[in-house]
């Protein structure tokens, strides 16, 4: 008689406080903080190089802290090999033994930890069933597409009940009409098993799709954690603004009073009642969808909303709508998203741009040599 498979409980927490990682003189990880719940689905975001691998690689054990403390399951893990941490991990390059068949593969995990033959077969059969694999038990690695390795390599991380699973820019390598219905399926999967996920990409869409919360790195540390839509509405860094979503960032010469915030570009001035907190230099962020495209001969439509003078310097057609780059006088570009249905306009066409005061975001400016404060 087959020994019953566990219910799988919640995952484990993860605790990161005031950790760093130095390679000799340089600091891929300085003073990182961050928790994430049991069960939670958190994605590390950035570009390249800014620290989010290193710091899956640090919970994975696969490298040692500088310093700081890290708890996993509320239990410190510094010093504490890999092997013994009893994590599941993906990679982007699937690192199946090419010698096993699927089943193989996934039973692996289960043989080491000396799981009797019995059990070890029922995990096997309800692990590629979760990743709708069964059907390819007795195949080989080099039978598969890549997007059905993807799936077995999950299938072998999730088969012995880790608490927590870790994956690194797991569908990197795929295209994209497939890398769209595997990340529906990890997310199913993270349903189903109530383990923490942390997961890596320098995806935004990706992130936004799969995330309870995501946090952005940029130069080894955290710029800000959130949900997707706290992250595209309220950017706590114009980093933040540009890095999740499309952004028009608006630069000149800034000056505020007891009422806003007003920009002079190109002689040109716009306002926001917002006024910015904490000292820099104030830029404006606008997302493409809370901007609007008038024809230059046209007239009204425009009260209470700000005007910059522009013309259309790209066209891009996307189905639902158009995208549009309008070159500004200052020689910065701005993106609008119009819905389909829309007027539509071409390369060349003189535009006024329209947007609301309470749609501009107000952030510090990271290139605060390029404006004045006055």
């Amino acid at each position: 008689m087959a020994t019953a498979v566990p219910t799988l409980g919640r995952g484990a927490a993860i605790g990161i406080r005031s950790v760093s990682k130095h390679y000799g003189g340089f600091a891929a990880l300085s003073d990182v903080s961050l928790h994430i719940e049991p069960g939670e689905f958190m994605t590390f975001l950035g570009p390249s190089g800014s620290g989010k691998t290193t710091t899956l690689n640090l919970i994975a054990g696969f490298t040692d802290i500088s310093g700081g403390h890290l708890d996993v399951g509320g239990k410190s893990v510094v010093g504490v090999p890999a092997h013994k941490r009893n994590i599941g991990v993906v990679f982007q390059h699937y690192a199946l033994f090419p010698h096993m068949t699927v089943g193989g593969n996934v039973a692996y995990p289960l043989s080491l930890r000396r799981v009797p033959a019995a059990e070890r077969t029922e995990r096997v059969k309800r692990a590629l069933e979760m990743v709708k694999m069964t059907d390819f038990a007795h195949r080989y690695p080099s039978e598969l597409s890549g997007g059905q390795q993807q799936r077995v390599a999950l299938a072998r991380a999730i088969v012995f009940d880790p608490p927590l699973l870790l994956m690194d820019e797991p569908l990197g390598a795929l295209d994209k009409k497939l890398r769209e219905w595997l990340q529906l399926e990890i997310k199913r999967i993270h349903r189903e098993l109530g383990t923490t996920f942390v997961y890596v990409t320098h995806d935004q869409e990706e992130a936004l799709v799969l995330s309870d919360r995501i946090a952005v790195f940029n130069g080894g540390r955290v710029e800000q954690i959130g949900t997707g839509r706290q992250l595209y509405d309220e950017p706590a860094t114009l980093f933040v603004g540009r890095f999740i979503g499309d952004s028009t960032v608006l630069r000149g010469a800034a000056r505020s009073d007891g009422t806003g915030t007003a920009l002079t570009i190109a002689g040109e001035t716009v306002v926001t009642d917002k006024r910015l907190s904490g000292g820099g230099v104030p830029v404006m962020l606008i997302r493409p969808e809370k901007l609007r495209l008038q024809r230059r001969s046209a007239t009204g439509a425009g009260d209470g909303l700000n005007r910059l003078a522009g013309r259309i310097s790209e066209v891009i057609y996307l189905g639902s709508g158009s995208k549009y780059e309008v070159e500004l006088a200052d020689g910065s570009t701005a993106i609008v998203r119009s819905p389909l249905g829309d007027e539509s306009f071409a390369i060349g066409d003189p535009v006024d741009l329209l947007f609301s005061p309470a749609d501009a975001k107000l952030l510090a400016d990271d290139r605060s040599a390029d404006t004045t404060l006055t």
